[in-house]
Parts: structure tokens; C-alpha cells; sequence
């Protein structure tokens, strides 16, 4: 846009116990502001492992956080995740990014579990193989087509227009990125802990090297809880939120981060031997249920590194009026999600 103010975007982050809203706006030359944000009162499994099981719900709690929150804007950016989206790296022979757009659908067909007409494929060449200059990297990304195509109905169901459907991994890692420096030869894995499902994704100097959906999250924790003090599923969850006291929770968490440990473990021991990354050298938490105690102690005695609970503005302005006296720290990392589909601009490839 040449002229006038610049249109500010809407990042809409779906998950299965809460839907997140964060409007930005593009300072000139001054990066982002937050305009608005908002979350969504508990949506009681209306989204399960990235399915919509009660449509009416979501489209009228999508509604009433646009409303309460004032967001004017109607243009949006979302992502997805889960069984149904597949991310991946491959080996292609080097081509010209426009010889690679057909080629790269011969090759997914080598890679995807569905027939390549049902799902909907974008891809990014990341650069040449490690060890043959004859052949490329290609991040090669499918969704179930249906399952874009009805996600992208439902938002037009609550009034508003999905400019692009991103995947929450991606999403996460571009909003540390527009907010850390992190240098050239780190290995960062960003652990985006949601209700039910954990995005991994390990970068290093900007390129997504393994990113995987493990089903593992809040619930989790909240489930081990209910296991070891017998509790109600309110109760565990206010003990995991650290709210009751008179619990020893971080050995529970510990034990239920086993899972987590155990799939970076296997990541690293993949990126080492296909001699793509070293070993992680720092641990990003964010995410709904990053903030859960024990979590990032755990994680950083695991693996001898620094794991710390993300905070995605750090960049970008705000009004302090805007939290209404809450803890900035105890909201952000759960916009994180919301934030890096915001930053979005149309013809980005990631």
C-alpha cells in the first residue's frame, strides 16, 4: 500500500481448548504494534487433535472474541496441525525453483500417505544437500485438502476472511524469530505445548530442519495429576497451573515431560547422523501450557542448555493498558501462535 495506513492482520490461532486472536499493525520502519488481542473462555472438546467436532460452537466463540475484544479487522491468517498435515524434508536433484514446482508433486507422491490430488502442497527450497552439491533440500509441506477447505469455510462461517492457512510450527518459530537474535550456528528447538499437542520444531540460522506433532500437552500433565493426588479434572488443572499449593506437581510434570525428552533426543540423534544440525544448544517453550512449573528445569537439566518460556513481544509495542493489569509475561507466551501469523504477509513462503 502506498498510501493511507497499513492494513493491519489478524492472526487467528484455533486450538482445541482455547481460540487466540492477536491484531498487529506495521509501524513504518518500526516493525509491529499490537492493536488487540484475545482468548476464548475453554471451548469443552469442540476441536479434538485438530478436528472440529461441533462447528456451531467454534464459529460463535470465534464471534463473541472478535466482539468483545473490538476487533474491527476481518482479514485473517490461521494455521493447522495435527494427523492430517504432514511436513517433511526431502532430497530433490537441484532445479530451478520453476522446474521444481512440477517435479516437487512427482516427489510428494514418493512421501505423502494420501493420494496427491486430496491434498493441498506448498514447499520451499531450503538449499543444497549437506553432502551433494547435485541435489537440494526441499521442505515439502501437505494438508488434507478437505481439511483446509473446511477450516477455511468455518472462518468465513464467523464473518471473517482467511487470507492464508499456515501450520502452527511455523508459525511459532516466526514470531521468536522477529523477536530474538539468534545467531548463526544455534540449534534452537521451539516446543509449542498446547492442550493436547506439542509442535516441534528444531532451526538453525532461520531453516526448519525437523518438526514434528507429538500428542502430548496440558492434558497431559493434568491427567498424571488427577493419577497421582486423585483429584477432579478441575482441581488437577488448577494444581498444574500452579494455583493450589500443597502439592508436590514438578515430579509429576517431570515424569509426564518423559515422552517430550525422549522424541528431541531422537531428533537430535537424526540431525546428527544425516549430518544436518549438531546438538540443540537452546530449548524456546511456548504455547498454552509452557508456562506449566517444572517444565523448563526439566528440560534444560535434560539436555544441558538453556530452555526459557518465550516471550513474543519482546519487539513489538504495546499499550500496557492493553493486559488491564495482567502479568505480560503470564499472557504472551500463549499468543505466540496468534502473533507469528499476524506477521504474515501474503507471498511469504514461510
Amino acid at each position: 500500500m502506498l498510501f493511507g495506513r497499513k492494513q493491519s492482520l489478524v492472526g487467528l490461532d484455533i486450538g482445541s481448548h482455547t481460540i487466540k486472536a492477536v491484531e498487529l499493525e506495521p509501524q513504518n520502519n518500526r516493525g509491529h504494534r499490537l492493536v488487540h488481542w484475545g482468548i476464548s473462555p475453554p471451548l469443552a472438546e469442540a476441536i479434538v487433535d485438530g478436528e472440529i467436532m461441533d462447528r456451531q460452537l467454534v464459529t460463535d466463540a470465534i464471534s463473541n472474541l472478535f466482539e468483545s475484544r473490538e476487533i474491527k479487522s476481518r482479514q485473517v491468517v490461521a494455521a493447522v496441525s495435527g494427523r492430517a498435515v504432514i511436513v517433511k524434508k526431502i532430497l530433490m536433484n537441484r532445479l530451478s525453483a520453476e522446474d521444481a514446482q512440477q517435479a516437487v508433486y512427482w516427489e510428494a507422491e514418493q512421501h505423502v500417505p494420501y493420494d496427491i490430488n486430496d491434498v493441498s502442497l506448498d514447499f520451499e527450497i531450503l538449499g543444497p544437500a549437506p553432502n551433494d552439491p547435485k541435489q537440494m533440500q526441499v521442505l515439502l509441506v501437505a494438508a488434507k485438502k478437505d481439511m483446509v477447505l473446511s477450516f477455511s469455510d468455518l472462518i468465513r462461517e464467523a464473518g471473517l476472511q482467511p487470507l492464508i492457512v499456515d501450520v502452527d510450527s511455523f508459525a511459532a518459530q516466526n514470531a521468536l524469530e522477529a523477536n530474538y537474535d539468534f545467531g548463526p550456528t544455534e540449534v534452537v528447538a521451539i516446543l509449542n505445548i498446547g492442550s493436547e499437542i506439542t509442535n516441534i520444531d528444531i532451526t538453525r540460522a532461520g531453516v526448519p530442519y525437523f518438526t514434528k506433532d507429538l500428542q502430548l500437552g496440558g492434558n497431559t500433565f493434568v491427567e498424571a495429576a488427577q493419577r497421582k493426588f486423585s483429584l477432579s479434572q478441575s482441581e488437577a488443572a488448577a494444581v498444574v497451573r500452579g494455583e493450589t499449593s500443597g502439592f508436590e506437581v514438578v515430579p509429576v510434570v517431570e515424569q509426564a515431560c518423559e515422552g517430550l525428552a525422549l522424541a528431541l533426543e531422537r531428533a537430535q540423534a537424526y540431525l546428527r547422523t544425516a549430518g544436518e544440525a549438531g546438538s540443540v544448544t537452546r530449548i524456546m517453550l511456548c504455547g498454552g501450557s509452557a508456562l506449566t512449573p517444572g517444565i523448563a528445569d526439566f528440560l534444560s537439566r535434560r539436555f544441558n542448555v538453556t530452555a526459557e518460556v518465550a516471550n513474543p513481544l519482546s519487539r513489538i509495542g504495546y499499550d500496557p493498558a492493553l493486559f488491564a493489569g495482567q502479568e505480560v509475561m503470564k499472557v504472551a507466551p500463549l499468543l505466540t501462535v496468534g502473533i507469528g501469523l499476524a506477521l504474515r504477509r501474503l507471498g511469504d513462503k514461510k
